[in-house]
């Protein structure tokens, strides 16, 4: 029933989707767990400078967020360290991804690395990105 779901949204509208994930339910032992994550003042403060990192970063342009970023931007502020390089073109590919799919991992993955305080995209950050679009994998 999910693969004839998943089949009736076409490929071009999922390449307009950033993110898709899917969350598995959450075990009891997880959640009886007494361990804390990470805060949400401390999640609220990343999200802030990196929201200020972006608004430093395109001032003066018409773009506010990495998620409008421009072919032209993303060549200047998305470019990959080497082994990012390698990860995409693995990755794209075994996936087949589109152009569109391959812009949004970029973009996303910047705001993965604005998050972590790094100015340069490196492979960890595309790593992550990759895992936020589950849907492009052909083998669900």
């Amino acid at each position: 029933m999910v693969h004839r779901y998943r089949s009736r949204i076409s490929g071009p509208l999922l390449d307009r989707v950033d993110i898709h994930i899917e969350v598995p339910a959450v075990k009891y032992r997880d959640l009886a767990d007494g361990r804390e994550g990470e805060g949400s003042l401390d999640i609220s403060r990343r999200v802030e400078s990196a929201r200020a990192v972006q608004r430093d970063r395109f001032r003066g342009s018409k773009v506010h967020s990495n998620a409008q970023m421009t072919p032209r931007f993303i060549k200047k502020y998305c470019e990959p360290d080497s082994a990012g390089n390698r990860l995409l073109e693995l990755v794209t590919d075994r996936l087949g991804l589109s152009a569109r799919s391959y812009s949004r991992i970029l973009k996303v993955a910047r705001t993965v690395a604005d998050l972590a305080g790094s100015e340069q995209v490196r492979e960890e950050h595309l790593s992550e990105a990759i895992q936020y679009r589950a849907l492009d994998r052909k083998t669900f």
